[in-house]
């Protein structure tokens, strides 16, 4: 459970922190779920580089760690910490529709191969 609450952590510092290097497009609000799903359109490529490095890097960040702390089935844990991020990233592209680049690109590598890479790291 650590693990997850911390790769999540990282997840939503690279989020935050993105906003911060790549500013929004000007009148663009995503304080609400409402008006994220508006902005989106208005949003470029570099708007969705850090969503992705927050959802590869608090994968990999939570599988390295599950895999660093747990004595037994340590590939396994790191998979289902890759699957619980993985199906928080299925409920955000169906909850908040992005470009389908960002989605096929999101789904097929930030998750499970992190998990993957974490896992190794970690050994």
């Amino acid at each position: 459970m650590a693990a997850l609450v911390l790769g999540m952590s990282v997840n939503m510092m690279l989020i935050y922190s993105g906003m911060y290097l790549i500013p929004l497009p000007d009148g663009v609000d995503v304080t609400t779920r409402d008006g994220l799903r508006s902005a989106l359109p208005l949003m470029g490529c570099q708007h969705f580089i850090f969503p992705f490095l927050a959802h590869a890097i608090g994968t990999l960040v939570g599988a390295y760690l599950v895999t660093r702390w747990v004595s037994t089935r340590k590939q396994s844990r790191a998979y289902m910490i890759g699957a619980i991020f993985f199906l928080g990233g299925l409920m955000n592209i169906i909850g908040m529709p992005s470009p389908l680049w960002f989605s096929i690109l999101d789904l097929s590598v930030a998750y499970f191969p992190m998990a993957w890479l974490g896992s190794r790291g970690a050994n």
